[in-house]
C-alpha cells in the first residue's frame, strides 16, 4: 500500500477502532491508484524510479479519490453535486505525462 491504513481512515475521519470497513478501504487504495496511473499515463513504479519518492500531492490526490469512491458508493445521487475547484482534478493535471498523446 502506499498510503497507510491509518493514514486514510484519519482522512476520512474514522475512528481507528473501527475495523468493519478495512479490507474495503485497502480495496479502495488499490483502485484509486490504478485510476491515477492511467489518468496520468504514468505508473507510481515509474515515478518513484525517476523521483525517488511520490510526490505529496499525487498521494493527497488518491485520499481524495478513496474519500470521493467510499462517500458515494453508486453512480447516482441524490443531492446537488458540484466539483471543488483546485482538487483532484487540477492536482492530476500537474503530473499528466503529455508525452504519451498523439497529435
Amino acid at each position: 500500500m502506499l498510503i497507510d491504513l491509518q493514514t486514510i481512515k484519519s482522512h476520512l475521519n474514522i475512528d481507528s477502532e473501527y475495523t468493519e470497513d478495512d479490507n474495503y478501504l485497502e480495496y479502495l487504495e488499490g483502485v484509486a491508484k490504478e485510476i491515477i496511473e492511467k489518468h496520468i499515463d504514468r505508473t507510481f513504479d515509474d515515478i518513484i524510479a525517476e523521483e525517488v519518492e511520490i510526490p505529496q500531492p499525487l498521494l493527497h490526490a488518491m485520499l481524495i479519490m478513496i474519500g470521493n469512491m467510499y462517500a458515494n458508493r453508486e453512480s447516482i445521487s441524490y443531492s446537488p453535486v458540484y466539483s471543488v475547484p483546485n482538487s483532484l482534478q487540477y492536482i492530476l493535471s500537474l503530473y499528466r505525462d503529455h508525452s504519451n498523446f498523439n497529435v
